[in-house]
Formats: C-alpha cells, sequence, structure tokens
C-alpha cells in the first residue's frame, strides 16, 4: 500500500485547543495522516488520543516503535520521547537534552521532509518558543508545503510568529481554516504518485517557462535559465497549488500582474536553507584533519581568507569562524593566524538577519555549550553572536554566477548549491574555484556534491568527506569562464561547427532573410551554408551541381558537390572567409555544363553574419560552334600547352621564394605570438584579479556603509532616549575623561562638546562633591555602585549614582554618572520636619 500523504502538527502551550479546533474541521475520509507532535511532561502519563478523539471520526492512537502510517488516522508522540519517520514508518527515540531545552517538532519536521520530500506537510500552532522553525525550513527545501496559525488566533503566538518571521509559512489563518487548505492544495496537486510535472511542462510549456525565467530576471537582475529544470518545475507546482492555478500559463500570467508573488517565487528558488554545523561529520573531519593540515602549510602564520557562498542567513559563515578559532586554540600554531570570511547570497533580506547576527534559542539544538558560551551572548529568549566572531565575517549580496569572485582564498565552501545548477554550469563554478584558491586551499561542498570530471583540478583528502584540497595546475587556469554581467553564460562550444550549428538555431525566419540576399544579389541555383559547409539552406534546381552522397545521410557540400567542383569549392569557400569581395572562379565544366562559381561571406544582416552564400550561374555556350581550318585545332592547342607550362614554372619559382619569405615570417611570428600570448596571459590575470579586487572592496564598502547607518540609528535612539529621561548623564573612560554627556549634564557642569577627552576634574561645576573623583574611582576598583544626595547651587538637590560603565564583552571600560533631580522631594521633606510639633 502507498504511504498517504502526511501531515506533521507541532504545537505547544495552548495548543490543546488549538488542535481541537484543527480536527474538528477535517472532513472524513481525507486519506491523509496526521502526526501530532507536543511539549509533553515526562513525567506523566499522556491523555492526548483521548482527548482529541472526542472532536474527529477518525481513529486516534499514540504513536509505537515501528508503527506503519495509515490514511485517516491521528498518530500523537508518547511522552519522553522523540519521533522520527523512515519509508513511512514511526519510529521512537530517546530525547536527547541538549541544556535543558528539548526540540522534538523540529527533529519530526526536519525527518518527515527527509522521508517524504515534497509530499511532506508541516503545521504550525499555539505554542511558546521557536520549535519547529528549523524543521519548516527542511520541509520548504524539499518543496513541501507549510502552514502556520495566526498569531492572533493561536493562545500563545510564540511558535507561529517565529515561523512568519522567518519567512517560512505558505499559508497563514485560523486553526479551524488550515485542514480545507490543506486539502484544496492536495486536490490541485496530488501527492500521493510520483511527480510528473516535469516532463509535463517540457513537452507543453517550454516557452511559459521562458516568459517566467525572463520575469524574474527583469524582477530581480538574476538569471535562472541554468538552474535545473526539476528544481524550477518543483517551485513552480507548489505556487501553483497555493493559487489553484490548473496551467502553467495562468500561472505566468498571475506572476505578470502581482510583483509580491514574483518575490516569492525568487525567495524559493534562492533555497535559503541552512542551519549551525549542518552534516556535522564534515565540520568534524575539518576541525580534526583539514584545518590543521591546511595550517601546517604556513607555519609562520597568515591572514587565513575563506569566502562562503551561498552563506543565506550567515549561521554556516559563523560555524566555519567558530570552527577555526577552536583548532588554532587547541593545536596553539607557532605563527598568528587572523581569519577573514567573505560571506555572499544572492537574498539580500537573508544577508540582513546574517549581519545581525542575532538567532533563536533553538540553536542550542546545533551548537555545543562550550561554543554558546564562548561565542554567544545571552539576548533576551535568543543569542546574539559576540564581537569576536561577527568582526572575522563580511556580509555581501552577490550573484555567484555573474559577479567576479574573491581571490587568493585558503577556504571555499560551496555546500548545496551546485546541486540545483545545470551540469554545465558546475563545471563552471568548479573551475573558478580552483581559480579563487591558493595553493593548498580548501573546497568544501555538500554531501550530494562532487568534482564531477574535474579530478586534475581537485583531490578529495578523505573518501565521501566532500572535502577537496586544490591541485597546482597552470594550464587549467586560461580555461576558466570568469564570471561577467556583460556577457550572457552560455555552454562553452567545443569547436567552430559546434559553434556556427548553434547560432544558425537562433536565427530568426532565416528563410526570408536568405530570400532578400538572394533578390538583390542573385537569381540562379544558390545554397547558404556555414563556415564547416553544412547547408543551411537551398535556393533553386543544384541536382546539377550537388547530389547525396551513398550511405548515411550528410548535408555538408563538401561531402555533395561533384567531383568536377570539389577542389574549386575547397579553395573558394577558405578565401572567401579571408576577404570582403566576392570569389568567383569562371568557365568550370561540370559534366555537359558550364557554369561560374560565386562564393561570398555575409556580413549582412546580423542574423547571418559568419554564413557563407554559394551561388552555380550557368554559362550559356554557343549552339553552332565555327568551322576551323585543317590542324588550327591542334596548333592552338599546342599554344595552350606550352602557355600553361610557362606559367606552372613562373608560378613555381615564385612558390619556392615565397616559401622562404614564409618560413623566416613564420619563424618571427612564432616568437612575436609567443610574446603576445605570454602578454595577454598577464593581462587577462590582472584584469580578473582587479575585478576581484575591486568586488571585494565594494562588498567591504557595503558592510561598512551598512554599519554606518545601523550605528546612526543606534546613536540617534539613545540621544534620544537619554534626553527624554531628563536626567543628567555623564559617561567617563578609565582616566576620568568624558566620553559622552547629555543636554541635562549641561545644567551641573559647564560642558561643551570640545570637553569630550577632557578630564572631568577640569570642569566647572555646581555642585558641591569634593570627592566625586575619589568615589569614581572607588567604583572602577570594586565594581560597586556608589549612591550620594548632593546639593548644587540655588538650593538644588541631586540624587547622583555611579556605576561602571560595560561593554557587550562583559569588560569595564569607565564609569557612568546619573543625576537626578530630587529639590522638589527635599522640599517637601524640609516643610514636613517645619510642621511636625516639636516634642
Amino acid at each position: 500500500m502507498n504511504t498517504p500523504v502526511i501531515v506533521g502538527i507541532g504545537a505547544s502551550a495552548g495548543g490543546f485547543e488549538a488542535l481541537k479546533e484543527f480536527f474538528s474541521h477535517v472532513l472524513t475520509p481525507c486519506n491523509i495522516a496526521f502526526v501530532v507532535i507536543q511539549h509533553l511532561d515526562p513525567t506523566h502519563k499522556g491523555m492526548m488520543p483521548e482527548l482529541l478523539q472526542r472532536d474527529t471520526p477518525m481513529t486516534v492512537k499514540q504513536a509505537r516503535n515501528n508503527m506503519k502510517v495509515k490514511p485517516n488516522c491521528v498518530y500523537v508522540i508518547p511522552p519522553n520521547k522523540d519521533l522520527s519517520i523512515l519509508h513511512g514508518a514511526l519510529f521512537l527515540l530517546e530525547p536527547v537534552v541538549n541544556r535543558g531545552i528539548r526540540l522534538p517538532i523540529d527533529s519530526f519536521f526536519r525527518s518527515l521532509a527527509a522521508d517524504q520530500h515534497e509530499r511532506a506537510v508541516g503545521v504550525i500552532l499555539s505554542g511558546m518558543g521557536s520549535d519547529g522553525t528549523l524543521g519548516l525550513r527542511d520541509i520548504k527545501e524539499n518543496a513541501g508545503l507549510s502552514l502556520v496559525q495566526s498569531p492572533e488566533s493561536a493562545k500563545f503566538d510564540s511558535m507561529p510568529q517565529s515561523a512568519i518571521n522567518a519567512g517560512l509559512a505558505d499559508i497563514i489563518g485560523p486553526a479551524e481554516t488550515l485542514p480545507e487548505r490543506i486539502i484544496a492544495f492536495l486536490k490541485h496537486s496530488p501527492r500521493g504518485v510520483p511527480n510528473k510535472l516535469e516532463p509535463i511542462l517540457k513537452v507543453k510549456s517550454a516557452s511559459a517557462i521562458e516568459q517566467l525565467i525572463i520575469i524574474l530576471r527583469e524582477r530581480s537582475g538574476n538569471d535562472f535559465s541554468l538552474y535545473k529544470k526539476n528544481t524550477i518545475y518543483r517551485r513552480i507546482d507548489r505556487r501553483m497549488g497555493l493559487h489553484q492555478l490548473k496551467t502553467i500559463a495562468l500561472y505566468v500570467r498571475y506572476l505578470r500582474e502581482n510583483q509580491q508573488e514574483q518575490d516569492l517565487l525568487f525567495k524559493e528558488l534562492l533555497i535559503g536553507v541552512t542551519n549551525f554545523f549542518r552534516d556535522k561529520d564534515v565540520w568534524a573531519q575539518l576541525k580534526s584533519t583539514s584545518l590543521p593540515a591546511l595550517l601546517a602549510n604556513y607555519p609562520e602564520g597568515k591572514e587565513l581568507r575563506a569566502w562562503v557562498t551561498a552563506c543565506s542567513s550567515g549561521e554556516e559563515a559563523y560555524s566555519l569562524a567558530m570552527t577555526v578559532m577552536d583548532v588554532l586554540d587547541e593545536i596553539k600554531p607557532k605563527g598568528r593566524f587572523k581569519l577573514q570570511i567573505f560571506a555572499t547570497d544572492l537574498d539580500e533580506d537573508a544577508i540582513n538577519i546574517a549581519r545581525k547576527g542575532y538567532y533563536s534559542a533553538a540553536i542550542e539544538a546545533d551548537v555545543s555549550s562550550q561554543q554558546l558560551d564562548r561565542y554567544f551572548i545571552k539576548d533576551g529568549s535568543g543569542y546574539r553572536i559576540n564581537k569576536k566572531i561577527r568582526d572575522m565575517v563580511i556580509f555581501a549580496p552577490q550573484n555567484i554566477i555573474m559577479d567576479p569572485p574573491f581571490t587568493r582564498l585558503d577556504i571555499l565552501t560551496c555546500r548545496n548549491l551546485l546541486i540545483y545548477l545545470a551540469p554545465e554550469l558546475q563545471k563552471k563554478l568548479i573551475q573558478l574555484f580552483h581559480y579563487t584558491l591558493t595553493s593548498h586551499g580548501l573546497l568544501i561542498l555538500g554531501n550530494s556534491e562532487t568534482i564531477g570530471n574535474s579530478t586534475l583540478l581537485f583531490s578529495e583528502i578523505k573518501e565521501n568527506s566532500r572535502i577537496y584540497t586544490r591541485i597546482d595546475s597552470p594550464r587549467q587556469q586560461t580555461e576558466v569562464d570568469f564570471p561577467t554581467r556583460i556577457f550572457p553564460i552560455v555552454p562553452l562550444a567545443e569547436n567552430e561547427h559546434e559553434r556556427t550549428s548553434n547560432m544558425t538555431k537562433n536565427i530568426t525566419n532565416l528563410q526570408t532573410q536568405a530570400d532578400q540576399i538572394l533578390l538583390q544579389n542573385y537569381s540562379p541555383a544558390a545554397v547558404l551554408v556555414n563556415a564547416a559547409g553544412d547547408i543551411i539552406y537551398i535556393n533553386g534546381r543544384t541536382g546539377k551541381y550537388l547530389e547525396p552522397a551513398a550511405g548515411k545521410a550528410n548535408w555538408n557540400i563538401h561531402v555533395m558537390a561533384r567531383d568536377e567542383l570539389q577542389r574549386q569549392l575547397e579553395l573558394a569557400i577558405k578565401k572567401a572567409q579571408m576577404q570582403v569581395e566576392p570569389v568567383i572562379i569562371e568557365n568550370i565544366t561540370v559534366d555537359t555544363h558550364t557554369i561560374n562559381l560565386t562564393v561570398q561571406a555575409i556580413t549582412k544582416p546580423k542574423e547571418l553574419l559568419g554564413l557563407i552564400m554559394v551561388v552555380f550561374t550557368e554559362v550559356v555556350t554557343p549552339t553552332k560552334p565555327r568551322r576551323r581550318k585543317p590542324g588550327a585545332a591542334e596548333k592552338e592547342s599546342q599554344a595552350e600547352l606550352q602557355l600553361a607550362h610557362d606559367e606552372i614554372q613562373s608560378l613555381r619559382e615564385q612558390m619556392q621564394s615565397s616559401q622562404e619569405e614564409l618560413k623566416s615570417a613564420n619563424e618571427e611570428l612564432q616568437s612575436t605570438n609567443e610574446e603576445l600570448q605570454s602578454t595577454n596571459e598577464e593581462l587577462t590575470t590582472s584584469k580578473e584579479e582587479m575585478q576581484s579586487m575591486n568586488e571585494e572592496l565594494q562588498t567591504v564598502n557595503t558592510e561598512l556603509q551598512s554599519k554606518v547607518d545601523d550605528l546612526s540609528w543606534v546613536n540617534n535612539d539613545m540621544e534620544n532616549l537619554l534626553n527624554s529621561t531628563e536626567i543628567a548623564t555623564v559617561f567617563l573612560d578609565n582616566g576620568l575623561h568624558v566620553r559622552r554627556f547629555t543636554d541635562h549634564a549641561t545644567h551641573l557642569f559647564k560642558l561643551i562638546p570640545s570637553d569630550v577627552g577632557r578630564p572631568l576634574s577640569d570642569i566647572v561645576t555646581d555642585l558641591d562633591y569634593k570627592n566625586l573623583q575619589k568615589d569614581a574611582k572607588e567604583v572602577l576598583k570594586t565594581l560597586a555602585f556608589v549612591e550620594k544626595e548632593i546639593m548644587a547651587n540655588n538650593k538644588r538637590w541631586f540624587k547622583v549614582r555611579i556605576m561602571p560603565y560595560r561593554t557587550q564583552e562583559n569588560v569595564i571600560d569607565g564609569v557612568v554618572i546619573t543625576f537626578t533631580n530630587i529639590s522638589e522631594a527635599k522640599l517637601l521633606e524640609s516643610e514636613l520636619r517645619k510642621t511636625r510639633p516639636s516634642t
């Protein structure tokens, strides 16, 4: 029996009410299996199956080990277990406790995506935290369907909101509406049978797919024509199902009219799925063997340069930085190493997330407790990457196919990108990666990716590790197809015949173009051929001059030409390719006919550039030959023979002389050619390096500009916050020099902007506080707060609070002094004392 479509449902706090609303609206029979994953108390027996059975006619049971999933059934996770699925059967696993946080929804969703691929459906209902978000990423990567309860209808909105903020929700709505949306989607795009969309689209809708690619290119500036068609088809199939559109043509029309849908399809094609230390075996191999071997090649130390392509939201770039730092701490090399990582992606929204470096508590499942303590700062309900690691990574949007690469790299990761690209593009990128890496450089690919036939460029460090080291091969560097936005990326032609053959495929209205040439210049029988002699077009009757050769059909003019024409035709075509004027050979006898042969290379119109026109013009001979005197014919023949002999002798002498000159000229040309070739290679390399350096500078500039903008906004927010509190505040560094002050502080100290950097003791103050400097130094020494009530001029009173200034890295870097005006309280206190009766 075929496995039914399986819908995984994740719920946490407040999830029981949402589950009741969901299942009470499932119309049965629906031929769907549901698996409910909840956060349950591990010490109590689960009552969920009995409770849910009241709201649905489907069979509700607690999941057991090796239980085969059946349609119209609901399976509930048992307490204190993790649930997985393999080949449509459920399996119970002992939970792995990581810092007290369990993420059973993520675990099951990932398993469901790996087992069911595009047939997987994930639902997030009410709950606290962010469990389920990472699992939905895997379902989306496999072209499955993701649904989320609308936060306003959820009792607890943290889990739904987390999935929505991550951009993973295909459908959002109240719990009671989600079953209908699932069934409608499955009816439109059945998932119970193998997906046969690709051949259907290839046959019936190839032009619609091309239109779709053009629309995306105009909207985003990126060309998806060299992506694997299966990837594009699966994403289109999902979007068509979501919008209930039956044909690809209807979807293309909807896409043209809806820019938001263009952006959503673009996002889906990017497949931004990642997490920290994805494929842990690869990272373990990198840490234990590959990185130490790389560092050993530089005993004096150096700046390590790395490029993380398709970095998505930054997890892989930070994973690499943390791994390198762990290795440096373990092996403690003699030389000093510095790490610089360039992380790029097409998705600018993902890049912005990566720059912030803030991730939910769900990363505790992928990052060890030691790394969390060392490389992250706890920030609210999540974690923020610390400044040391953040400063190692520069994020920037980039199109790896069209933009110049980074160069002089020691490490390059391209994981789970190549699998979505066509083979010819994969080959180009592998050659490009070889060019960008230094000697001994490391190339890291995804588990489903290989270097293909490029075994002369890279060698795998360990079988099936997907970590490769660069092989020095100067010859291969000249074959790199350097990325550019000026010239389109097309498959490399192996020879001129293939190039011309491919070119002629793109000629529009070939017959019309050729007819115009013939009408303007010729009227007799003619053929249009390419540089290799393949016949593209025939005009008039050419049977007197061309005939098919015996054997396999071959439409090449050199094969089809009659014997009397072959030599002259070959010479004329070669000569015509080297000059603008037509080549004319007169009075050629073919069988009983005399013809003039005209061969001309075509320069206009542009569509026919590179093709050659061959024209056969028949010469009219007199019907009645003149009577000649006896012996005249013999004398004439002897004269012609003597003339031909003299011409041959003259030509022979000229050829010998020319041959000597050509030998000498050829030697000089060979020497000049070698010099020019060497110069050209140097110029090409310099140009590519300049392009790469320019790209690198642009990337750094983009990163710095982003930081400047962020700092500007933070500074504005801080200024407004400090001034709105109406509390005078002065920031001092460790030397008690003024670092910053608020406007209200000028009412107590004679401060002006140029006083920044001066000792506070040099500034005139209205406070009667002689021990201010002493107390500030004491705070720096003991880190204990100091609070005092101090009087100022004009009978004003202030509560002075001195506290240490802590950076995000928990480093003490000065003190903060606040002055709160308590004059009114003091005045009221004084009046109360006056009115109090004396004792």
